[in-house]
């Protein structure tokens, strides 16, 4: 699997050790995009395991579900163990929605709306048949970060879960380049209006370009850098 744009040399581990190394970046990017306010400095503490006062004991665990669930994903590269099945998402998923959700570890039973939009996700009962067309079209796609994207925005678009499915999404498009040997996209929360807009836009007409191409522009240029050295 390649990437086409920018010419990059894939290495693993090189592209794990940038991706551990913006843990709190990640972090506090995703949390702060769910209107969690914390500050980096906090998060940061927060992964060293210090409580930090003068925030909900719930807010904290979403953050620390966040990063179990980077270590997880590590652990799996590393091991060579990462895959995009059915059952190592929903184990994927019971980290990063543990308290949060309200069923974790496997696909949602029942109904969900969109806020924003009119789209309406598919019914509970055609998700399996649903993620399997996932990963079919996805193996016919020759650019790493075009098949990346596009895990992320069916697993949004299809809201396999009941919540966490953006934060999902983006642990599968990086799990997958990641494990190819590219560097992982970070959404920065400075972005979250021009992303929110592009993402009502992508569930009333599943063209994924216009996220695809926000989504390419939000990789660090210093990452490409090193990856190139």
């Amino acid at each position: 699997m390649k990437e086409t744009k920018w010419n990059m040399k894939p290495d693993k581990a090189k592209a794990i050790m940038l991706a551990k190394r913006q843990l709190s970046e990640f972090v506090w990017d995703a949390v702060t995009l769910e209107g969690i306010n914390f500050t980096l400095p906090e998060i940061q503490t927060i992964l060293d395991g210090i409580t930090v006062g003068g925030h909900k004991v719930t807010d904290q665990n979403i953050a620390i579900n966040q990063a179990d669930t980077w270590r997880r994903l590590f652990e799996l590269i590393e091991k060579n163990q990462f895959e995009i099945t059915l059952e190592k998402v929903c184990t994927l998923h019971l980290i990063a929605a543990r308290d949060e959700a309200l069923e974790c570890g496997k696909f949602r039973s029942g109904g969900v709306t969109i806020a924003g939009t009119s789209y309406m996700p598919p019914q509970a009962d055609s998700l399996p048949g649903l993620f399997e067309k996932m990963v079919d079209e996805a193996s016919k796609i020759s650019d790493v970060y075009d098949q990346a994207i596009h895990f992320f925005l069916t697993i949004a678009r299809c809201q396999f879960f009941y919540d966490v499915n953006k934060r999902m999404g983006r642990f599968i498009m990086n799990g997958l380049l990641l494990n190819y040997g590219y560097p992982a996209i970070n959404l920065p929360a400075k972005r979250q209006l021009e992303f929110n807009q592009l993402m009502l836009t992508f569930y009333d007409t599943c063209d994924q370009k216009p996220m695809n191409i926000f989504l390419r522009s939000c990789l660090d240029e210093r990452i490409i850098k090193i990856m190139k050295e």
